[in-house]
């Protein structure tokens, strides 16, 4: 990829559908699996599974296994996840303020 496409090269590791909602909520701080699922309940197990594998494997949420029975597992954002914390409180800002410009949403203009 050339350098001059830094945009995509961020794309590629917070692009999708549910990453950054994914990444909004671990702003927060840990959470587990189950909490996502339900702070996130239109998405998938399987594709919450592979969205924090993904980014996992990108280095941006941190998967931490506690050596217990049940196993408990949390999913929190790393240091470089950290830096994102910025990028995505003005997305949600400029989210809320795309919405209120009436503006039909991009499922509406499929569907039509």
């Amino acid at each position: 990829m050339p350098e001059h496409c830094t945009v995509e090269a961020a794309m590629e590791v917070v692009g999708g559908k549910w990453k950054m909602a994914i990444l909004k909520h671990l702003t927060a701080g840990p959470h587990r699996f189950g909490e996502l699922r339900r702070e996130l309940p239109s998405i998938t197990q399987r594709m919450l599974t592979r969205q924090l594998r993904e980014l996992e494997a990108d280095g941006i949420v941190h998967r931490e296994v506690y050596p217990q029975v049940p196993p408990k597992v949390e999913y929190s954002l790393t240091e470089i996840g950290r830096t994102l914390e910025d990028v995505i409180q003005r997305l949600e800002e400029w989210g809320a303020w795309y919405r209120a410009q009436g503006l039909p949403k991009a499922a509406d203009r499929d569907a039509g």
